[in-house]
């Protein structure tokens, strides 16, 4: 049996990645601590481990054939906290031999960021978020280079999605549902990139599955959603089936916020993604996995929203 490692296995994206992998037949193993371990999926093997204690985390991965790397360091503590990460996880990929599989995001293209985004697209440090993941990718490919860890990095829109909370979904998009009312942090008309964690989920898995065909080193990106507000908003009435308020998100209270409170500081420096027109172009992953599941966008909404129980049960759509 396939064996994979994940580490932050208690977040969003851990979560999702363990269903996906649990459903394909893998030995999941999930690396959590303190509480966070008692609220691992069912059919997860828990590894309680510490991250930040490299040889820790090297114990934990003994006998993976991949790693997922799910951390997820507090918004507020990038700076000091996702390259201590990143060295430790090559660390541990390096002495497992595994492969080491990495969800990104859209935050490496700064400002300059477009349409039908792919791979090769240049990198621009617009924020300090920018440029930390861009020194985290650029340690994976020369590790790739000098030791022979393998990376392969899938980079997606803004996620969403599975059981757990905390996405700008559930946060603001959808947060007064059962006040009948859709709130859209940017002008109504801007795409967005988004994509649907069970679906992203999946990708990792295919991946996984034909590791021996993968580069040393690889980028893909995945095609998601792309949805303007009032797209979603029209998914988001065909998911409830109801009619909703549609609502513009106001950044003028946020940036206030921030004054006094870090993590709204740091969400207002973000805020120019719900400005810039954006998608990624998802046809690399789909050359080299073949035709993955794409959950339509009403379809993930219900299912989201009936995960988080943002609605009440007697309102969602059939």
């Amino acid at each position: 049996m396939q064996t994979v490692v994940i580490l932050g296995a208690a977040g969003r994206i851990g979560d999702a990645a363990a269903k996906a992998f649990l459903a394909a037949g893998w030995r999941v193993r999930g690396v959590a601590r303190n509480a966070k371990a008692a609220t691992l999926r069912t059919g997860v093997e828990v590894i309680e481990a510490d991250a930040y204690d490299r040889q820790s985390l090297i114990g934990a991965v003994d006998g993976a054939d991949v790693i997922l790397n799910a951390l997820n360091p507090k918004y507020t503590e990038w700076e000091t906290t996702v390259m201590p990460l990143a060295e430790n996880v090559m660390a541990a990929a390096e002495a497992s031999g595994a492969l080491h599989l990495f969800p990104g995001n859209v935050y490496n293209f700064g400002y300059g960021i477009g349409l039908n985004t792919g791979e090769n697209a240049p990198q621009i440090a617009s924020t300090a978020k920018a440029r930390i993941r861009m020194e985290a990718e650029e340690l994976f490919r020369r590790r790739s280079e000098e030791r022979g860890v393998r990376t392969a990095i899938l980079r997606g829109g803004d996620f969403y999605g599975g059981v757990k909370p905390e996405s700008w979904l559930d946060l603001f998009i959808l947060k007064d549902l059962k006040k009948h009312v859709f709130t859209w942090p940017g002008p109504s008309d801007v795409p967005h990139a988004f994509a649907y964690l069970p679906d992203f989920a999946e990708a990792f898995v295919a991946l996984a599955e034909k590791r021996g065909s993968l580069a040393p080193f690889e980028r893909f990106h995945f095609l998601g959603h792309t949805m303007t507000g009032l797209e979603m908003h029209k998914a988001a009435e065909a998911a409830t089936g109801r009619e909703l308020r549609f609502k513009t998100m106001g950044w003028t209270m946020i940036r206030l916020a921030g004054l006094v409170v870090p993590i709204a500081r740091e969400v207002a420096v973000m805020s120019y993604l719900w400005r810039t027109p954006h998608s990624l172009d998802g046809s690399k992953l789909e050359r080299f996995a073949g035709k993955l599941r794409a959950t339509s966008p009403a379809e993930a909404l219900r299912q989201s929203i009936s995960d988080l129980g943002l609605d009440a049960p007697l309102k969602l759509a059939a």
